[in-house]
C-alpha cells in the first residue's frame, strides 16, 4: 500500500538535520538510512518533506505506512518486494553494503537483471509489530543498487550497513547560553502553530516566560508542542502552564486523520510502552518519579545493564553529563503518563516514599563533607539533584514528617545558598517550621530561625536577619545548646554590621568567637573572625582587623573550605584596596572567583564579579568594555537570586556605569552590556579571570590607556575590521594563517576585546 506524502509542511528548526538526511541519501554506497527518535519527534514530517524534495532526483519514490493497521503495512511491504522482484535488475557485482543479518529468512531476494531507474523508498513508522518485516525488506533489498531505502523508527532496525540519524526533540530555552527565547527552536515552533489557531497570538515580554515554561515542560517535543499551540484558543499561556505542571498528558486534540497515537499526549506515551518487558516497564514506573537531571548513582543504580532497552526507545534519555557522569530523564509525555497511568497505578505512593527517603539519606550524607575536602563536589551534586531534593522534601512535608522535613531544609543550607536558592530557603524554613511548628522540639526550631536569618541577610534585609537570629537565640537557650547559641550569635552579629551597628556587632561577635574557638567549632570560628574583622574595620582598627582575616583566612585553608575562604578573600581585597594596595586586592579577587567556580556559586558570585570589575576600571582602563560586560552580567546574576545590595554599594555600581557610558561611545557601551548580559554565570568568571593582569607602572593619561599595536598587529586589526576572514587577511599579508591567528590574538589582547566586532569597533574610533 502507498500512500501520498501529503501537503507541504513547514519545518521549524530541523535544517541541520534535513540538510544531512539529503546528503545521505544522495550519497551512492548508501542502501539504508534510519532516521530515529522517540515517538512524536517528528521524523516522518522530516521523512516526508526530505523525500518530497529529493523525488526529482529518483525515477521512482515509494512511500508505505509500515505501522498501518493489522496487516496491512506488512503485506504492503511484502508486495513491494515482490514488485520489485518481478522488475529488470542490475547485473551482478555492486550488492551494495547491506547484507542480512544471520538467521534471517524472510522475503525473498531480487534476481539480477538489467539495469533500470532509481528508486527511492520510504518505510514510515517501522516500530513494534511493524519492526521485523520493514528489516526483512531492508535485507531483501540490498543487492539491488537501484534502491535506496528511508526508514523512519523508535530504535534502529538491526541491519548490517543500517546508517543512522538520531533526532532528538527541539533545544528549549537555556539549552545555549545567551539565546532570546524567540530564537530557540521550541519556541519558534509553539509560535508558529499559536498563530495558526489564533492569528492574534504572538510573544511578548508578558508572555514570554509562560510560554518558555511551556516550552520546557514538554522538553521541546514538536507533537507536545503543537498540541500544547492549539489550546491557547481556550487558555492563556500562564493558565496552560499552570495546568501542564502537573501533567502533560492532558493535551489532546490532534488532526482526525493523524494516526491515533498522534492525536493525544496520553495514546503517544503508551505506544510509546507497547510492548515493553514486565521488568523494564517496571524500572520505568520507578524512574518515573525523578526529576530530570539524576544521577545514576542518586538513583541507586548500579551499571546501565537494565537502562539499556528504556534508552534504546527513547523512554529514558541523556539529559546532560556532569564531570563523566550521565545525567538521566524519563522525557514527557512518559513521565507523565508512567506517574499517573496504568504504568504507576500500583505502589505509587510507595515509590514516592522510596524516593523521597533515598534523598534524605543522600543529604545527611552529604553534609558532613560539605566544610570539608569534597566541598566543590559535594555542591556541585547537590546543585545537580536539587530538583529531585526539593521533590523528596514536598513529599515528605505532605506526608507530616515535620522532623525529617526540618532536618532537610538544615541539610541544604549550604547547597542554597550555593545555588542562590535563597527566597524558597526562606520559605520553607518558614513553612517547615509553621505548619509543624508544635510538632518539632524547640532545638530544631532555634536552628530553622537561625538558618532563615541567614537566608534573610543573603536577601539583603540585615534587619529582618537580626530579628529571627533573636528569635533563634531565644529558643536556644531553653535547650541549653551552647554551640547553636554561638552559631546564631555569628549570625546576628554579622547582621547587625551589615546594619550599620559595628559597635554591636562587634560585642556580639568577640563572645560568639571565643565560645566557638573554645568548643573546637573551626568552621563558625573563621566565620566569626571573617564578621569581626570587618566590625572592627569599620570601628578603625585596620591592624586587628587584619589579624582576625589572616587567622580566618589560615583556618578555611586548613580545613579546605572554599566557600569560606573566597569570603575571606574578598573582606582582605576591600581592605588591601583601601590601602591602595590594587596588585594584592586582584590577586585575592581572582582567588575567589576560582573557589565560587568550582563550587559553581551563585549567591555571592554577582558581588564579587562587580568588585572585580570595579578594580579593572580603577587601574586598567584599557578594559572598559570588559569592565561593562562584568556589571551586566553581575546585575542579571544577582536579580535571578532575588537579592538585594546596601544602597551605597548600589550607588558606587550605578556611578561606575555612568562613568563608563561617557568615555566609551554609545554603541560600544551597548554592545558590551548587551553581551554581559547574555553571559551565564561560569562565562562571566571566564571573562573576568581572562582578563590581563595589570600593568606594574603607573597608568596615567589616554596615551597610556590605548595599549600601542605593532606595525603588523594594526595591519591585521584593520582588515579584521574590513570583515576579512583569518585565510583572507593571510594571503592579502602573504604570510601563514597561524601567524594570523597569533595576530589576532595578540590584538584583541592590547585592545581589551573579545570578538572581532570588538576589534572593528576598536578600529573604527582611530579614524
Amino acid at each position: 500500500m502507498s500512500v501520498a506524502l501529503g501537503p507541504d509542511t513547514e519545518l521549524v528548526g530541523r535544517e541541520l538535520e534535513a540538510a544531512t538526511l539529503r546528503e545521505r541519501l544522495r550519497q551512492h554506497p548508501v542502501r539504508l538510512v534510519t532516521l530515529t527518535g522517540r515517538a512524536g519527534v517528528g521524523k516522518t514530517r522530516l521523512a516526508r518533506e526530505v523525500v518530497r524534495e529529493l523525488g526529482a532526483e529518483f525515477d521512482r519514490v515509494e512511500v508505505l505506512d509500515a505501522a498501518a493497521p493489522g496487516e496491512s503495512g506488512r503485506d504492503a511491504m511484502r508486495a513491494l518486494v515482490h514488485r520489485l522482484t518481478d522488475a529488470p535488475q542490475p547485473a551482478p557485482g555492486d550488492a551494495g553494503s547491506l547484507r542480512p543479518a544471520p538467521g534471517d529468512a524472510g522475503l525473498p531476494r531480487p534476481a539480477p537483471g538489467a539495469t533500470g531507474g532509481r528508486i527511492l523508498l520510504l518505510l514510515d513508522g517501522c516500530d513494534h509489530e511493524a519492526r521485523r518485516t520493514a528489516a526483512e525488506t531492508a535485507v531483501a533489498l540490498a543487492a539491488d543498487p537501484r534502491v535506496v531505502v528511508l526508514a523512519t523508527a523508535v530504535e534502529p532496525l538491526g541491519v548490517y550497513g543500517e546508517q543512522l540519524l538520531p533526532l532528538t526533540p527541539l533545544p528549549v530555552p537555556g539549552d545555549g547560553e545567551g539565546d532570546e527565547p524567540h530564537e530557540v527552536a521550541s519556541v519558534a515552533l509553539f509560535v508558529r502553530r499559536a498563530r495558526d489557531a489564533d492569528p492574534s497570538f504572538a510573544l511578548t515580554l508578558e508572555n514570554s516566560a509562560a510560554v518558555t515554561e511551556i516550552c520546557t515542560l514538554l522538553g521541546g517535543l514538536p507533537l507536545a508542542l503543537e498540541l500544547a499551540a492549539q489550546r491557547l484558543r481556550l487558555l492563556p499561556p500562564h493558565l496552560l502552564a499552570a495546568r501542564l505542571r502537573g501533567r502533560t498528558t492532558v493535551l489532546a486534540g490532534g488532526p482526525v486523520d493523524a494516526p491515533g497515537r498522534h492525536r493525544s499526549l496520553a495514546a503517544l506515551a503508551e505506544w510509546s510502552c507497547r510492548g515493553l518487558a514486565p521488568a523494564a516497564r517496571a524500572l520505568l514506573g520507578r524512574l518515573a518519579v525523578y526529576e530530570p537531571g539524576f544521577g545514576l548513582a542518586a538513583a541507586g543504580l548500579a551499571d546501565e545493564e537494565g537502562l539499556e532497552p528504556l534508552m534504546d526507545r527513547g523512554l529514558l534519555v541523556v539529559a546532560a553529563e556532569e564531570r563523566g557522569e550521565l545525567r538521566l530523564a524519563v522525557p514527557e509525555p512518559v513521565r507523565s503518563y508512567a506517574r499517573t497511568g496504568p504504568a504507576g497505578a500500583d505502589g505509587g505512593g510507595a515509590v514516592l516514599d522510596a524516593h523521597a527517603e533515598r534523598y534524605r539519606r543522600l543529604v545527611a550524607a552529604a553534609l558532613p563533607g560539605l566544610t570539608g575536602t569534597g566541598q566543590d563536589r559535594l555542591l556541585r551534586e547537590s546543585a545537580a539533584e536539587s530538583p529531585n531534593v526539593l521533590a523528596a522534601l514536598r513529599r515528605l512535608h505532605e506526608q507530616g514528617d515535620g522532623e525529617a522535613a526540618a532536618a532537610m531544609v538544615l541539610g541544604c543550607r549550604l547547597p542554597w545558598l550555593a545555588q542562590g536558592r535563597l527566597r524558597e530557603g526562606l520559605e520553607w524554613c518558614d513553612q517547615v517550621d509553621g505548619d509543624r511548628g508544635q510538632q518539632l522540639p524547640d532545638s530544631l526550631r532555634a536552628r530553622l530561625a537561625d538558618l532563615s536569618g541567614v537566608f534573610a541577610l543573603a536577601l539583603g534585609d540585615p534587619q529582618e536577619a537580626a530579628r529571627r537570629h533573636r528569635r533563634a537565640l531565644a529558643l536556644g537557650k531553653s535547650v541549653g545548646d551552647r554551640r547553636q547559641n554561638a552559631l546564631a550569635s555569628v549570625g546576628l552579629g554579622t547582621a547587625l554590621l551589615r546594619s550599620g551597628d559595628a559597635s554591636g556587632a562587634r560585642s556580639v561577635l568577640v563572645t560568639a568567637l571565643s565560645a566557638l574557638s573554645a568548643m573546637g567549632v573551626t568552621g563558625g570560628a573563621a566565620e566569626a573572625a571573617v564578621s569581626l574583622a570587618g566590625a572592627l574595620h569599620a570601628e578603625g582598627d585596620r591592624r586587628q582587623a587584619l589579624g582576625s582575616l589572616d587567622r580566618a583566612e589560615e583556618t578555611f585553608r586548613r580545613i579546605r573550605d572554599g566557600r569560606g575562604l573566597a569570603g575571606a578573600l574578598r573582606a582582605g581585597a576591600a581592605m588591601a584596596l583601601e590601602g591602595d594596595e590594587p596588585a594584592r586586592a586582584e590577586a585575592a579577587v581572582r582567588e575567589a572567583l576560582r573557589l565560587y567556580e568550582a563550587i559553581d556559586e551563585r549567591t555571592e558570585l554577582p558581588g564579587v564579579l562587580e568588585e572585580f570589575a570595579l578594580l579593572l576600571f580603577r587601574t586598567q582602563p584599557a578594559q572598559r568594555p570588559r569592565t561593562v560586560r562584568l556589571l551586566a552580567a553581575a546585575d542579571v546574576l544577582r536579580r535571578r537570586t532575588g537579592a538585594e545590595v546596601p544602597q551605597e554599594w548600589r550607588s558606587k555600581a550605578e556611578q561606575t556605569r555612568t562613568e563608563l557610558g561617557s568615555r566609551l561611545d554609545w554603541p560600544d557601551f551597548a554592545t558590551a552590556w548587551a553581551e554581559g548580559v547574555r553571559m551565564s554565570a561560569a562565562t562571566a568568571v571566564t571573562e573576568a579571570l581572562s582578563a590581563p593582569a595589570p600593568s606594574r607602572r603607573p597608568v596615567a593619561g589616554s596615551a597610556t590607556e590605548d595599549r600601542s599595536l605593532t606595525p603588523r598587529q594594526a595591519q591585521v586589526a584593520l582588515l579584521v575590521a574590513e570583515g576579512l576572514t583569518n585565510r583572507h587577511i593571510a594571503a592579502r599579508l602573504d604570510i601563514s594563517e597561524w601567524t594570523v591567528v597569533n595576530h589576532v590574538r595578540q590584538v584583541m589582547r592590547r585592545l581589551g576585546c573579545t570578538s572581532r566586532v570588538q576589534v572593528a569597533g576598536a578600529v573604527g574610533r582611530w579614524a
